[in-house]
């Protein structure tokens, strides 16, 4: 069952960025372990081991025509595809437009380094 709030961050999405959420939703939910927490700030969708940044793993930010997958330890995660963006100390982040960009063998390999580097 999706949490409230998690909910009202999707429902205030767009159809098609909802669906791309939805779709990276599930993959996130595959990868990382079940005891994981899934919250929501505004239309950011976390996912980490305690709620805040301290123990986040990734968040899914969605915005009116794509959803970033952020990585809180991105700046560390072997990234040979070149799939993450951003210049934050920390964290980066993989740009989600289309279904395709969901289908990568290197975002789910991304997720799956992060919640390693978090074990």
């Amino acid at each position: 069952m999706t949490p409230p709030d998690v909910d009202a961050a999707l429902a205030s999405a767009s159809e098609t960025v909802r669906g791309l959420a939805l779709r990276a939703r599930a993959l996130i939910l595959e990868v990382l372990p079940a005891d994981i927490l899934e919250t929501a700030d505004g239309t950011d969708i976390g996912y980490g081991t305690t709620p805040g940044y301290q123990g986040l793993i990734c968040v899914l930010n969605l915005h009116p025509r794509w959803v970033n997958l952020g990585l809180a330890n991105g700046v560390d995660l072997p990234d040979p595809e070149g799939l993450l963006q951003g210049t934050g100390k920390r964290h980066r982040n993989v740009r989600i437009a289309t279904e395709s960009d969901l289908d990568r063998p290197a975002l789910r390999e991304l997720l799956e380094a992060a919640c390693q580097a978090r074990s």
